[in-house]
């Protein structure tokens, strides 16, 4: 039987003798939060989507779908209880908590005021959109089946470890005084370090610093429908970390919003100088990576310090873009850029900014603040705890990937047939729109010494099977006769 009951107020009472009570308003704050940020998974698969050609643009959506799957398994299975075992070591939970045993009326490790079980479902979200984040790296060039043991394995070797030490009280980050809100290490850095781990470890797509590679996204609707939906989840995301329905939930939603539009329009001012047009991508790239930096201060910073999160980060991460092709690896949608680098301008900005006031307005967290605060020590913490979770995601997925390489049946890397005709047909069979555009790819090999030059939309659409494809390659004058 539950061990609770319900007192004068009609809140939930723990039955153990503790008088410990459960805030029925935090309860449901906390699960219309958790319902915030599942709907930025498909999020995330819709933005990448719209920025990929048509012929790969369904299987974005897919993998975001599937990673919410898996996820909520492995999370069930192991995740939670090695994530946030209170008997965990200062590195990884144990399995005191396997496959969500006892997980359902205790005290929650977030808030005394949030049962475990509560704590629990919200905690899911975050393990679930932070593979997806990252596996938006595989972009055109990945098949699909493998992804699903990754996903799993990674969430076990690379999620849960993090987030343990920063956020469960027993984790070295969190005894140091790491302060993270909701997710600047666990979240962002890790998975955007993992997406160029996986950049690198596929290698560069078939026609890659030529003018095939350099088109537009096939539909920018869905980055903006893309964006909508974490934009919106976020306010469940940064506003629900608090746990509860209280003043510190109001200012990390007030905060959220403004350094989201401050990023959008920054990164959209630096896009508009280089080619006078107002970018809605550009903009839109900018407001996620505003919301990524404020992620991990959400919960201490000020107003005023956001319009700075917003600016920095759609300053950093705008020219962070360069780096792939200073370095030379293939990084489709710039996951590095936004979700690292911005996960990293966030931490230490927090280290800059932090309030003890700000965290203070639950009335429980007390917390030494940041430089604002002259508590000049909490920088350094900051900058540790993000070398941290960046080196160990990069050396982790790597491993992963490479064990993974020598499995039979889980090497990621598609073959070339597969490039050519897009992963939702060769994998799928099944496409986003009835029609794709693959003509772009009937070039002989001969011409993709070809440097690259303006994108375009595919305006042209055709279906081809493989042979067609191989005739055409054979006959350049026949391509060339029909371009």
């Amino acid at each position: 039987m539950v061990n609770v009951t319900y007192d004068a107020s009609g809140d939930l009472e723990w039955s153990d003798g503790s008088g410990k009570v459960f805030n029925m308003g935090d309860i449901a704050w906390t699960l219309a939060s958790t319902a915030l940020v599942w709907i930025m998974i498909p999020g995330v698969g819709f933005f990448y989507s719209g920025l990929l050609r048509r012929k790969n643009a369904l299987n974005m959506i897919y993998l975001s779908m599937m990673t919410v799957a898996m996820v909520s398994f492995q999370w069930f299975f192991w995740g939670y209880s090695l994530a946030f075992s209170d008997t965990a070591s200062p590195y990884i939970g144990d399995l005191r908590y396997f496959a969500l045993r006892n997980v359902l009326d205790q005290p929650s490790a977030g808030s005394p005021k949030v049962p475990a079980i509560v704590f629990c479902v919200f905690q899911l979200m975050f393990a679930a959109i932070t593979p997806m984040i990252a596996i938006g790296a595989v972009a055109e060039r990945s098949r699909l089946g493998p992804l699903l043991a990754f996903v799993f394995a990674w969430s076990t070797l690379v999620y849960d470890p993090i987030a343990c030490w920063t956020w469960n009280p027993k984790g070295w980050s969190y005894i140091l005084g790491g302060l993270d809100f909701a997710g600047g290490t666990p979240v962002h850095i890790s998975s955007g370090t993992a997406a160029l781990a996986i950049s690198l470890y596929l290698g560069k797509r078939r026609g890659y610093g030529t003018e095939r590679l350099a088109y537009k996204p096939h539909n920018t609707t869905y980055v903006i429908l893309g964006t909508v939906f974490l934009w919106f989840g976020w306010f469940g995301f940064n506003g629900g970390s608090a746990l509860s329905a209280n003043l510190r939930a109001t200012q990390a939603c007030i905060v959220t919003n403004l350094a989201a539009s401050v990023g959008g329009l920054t990164w959209m001012f630096w896009d508009y100088r280089l080619e006078r047009k107002w970018s809605v991508v550009g903009f839109c790239s900018g407001a996620i990576s505003g919301l990524v930096a404020i992620t991990p201060g959400s919960g201490f910073v000020g107003s005023p310090a956001a319009v700075l999160f917003g600016f920095m980060a759609g300053t950093v991460c705008n020219f962070a873009t360069q780096l792939k092709f200073i370095f030379g690896y293939d990084d489709t949608l710039d996951i590095f850029a936004s979700h690292a680098i911005g996960g990293i301008v966030g931490n230490v900005l927090t280290g800059l900014f932090a309030q003890a006031s700000v965290a203070g307005a639950d009335g429980i967290t007390t917390i030494p603040g940041g430089w604002l605060d002259h508590n000049y020590r909490q920088l350094g913490i900051q900058l540790a705890d993000s070398v941290s979770g960046l080196s160990y995601s990069f050396v982790m997925t790597t491993i992963i990937l490479w064990i993974m390489h020598y499995i039979p049946g889980l090497r990621l890397r598609c073959d070339e047939e597969t490039e050519i005709l897009g992963v939702d047909d060769a994998e799928m069979g099944e496409f986003a729109y009835d029609y794709v555009g693959i003509e772009s790819e009937l070039m002989p090999r001969s011409e993709y010494n070809v440097g690259a030059s303006a994108g375009s939309r595919e305006p042209r659409h055709t279906a081809a099977t493989t042979s067609q494809i191989s005739e055409q390659e054979k006959d350049p004058k026949q391509l060339s006769a029909e371009a």
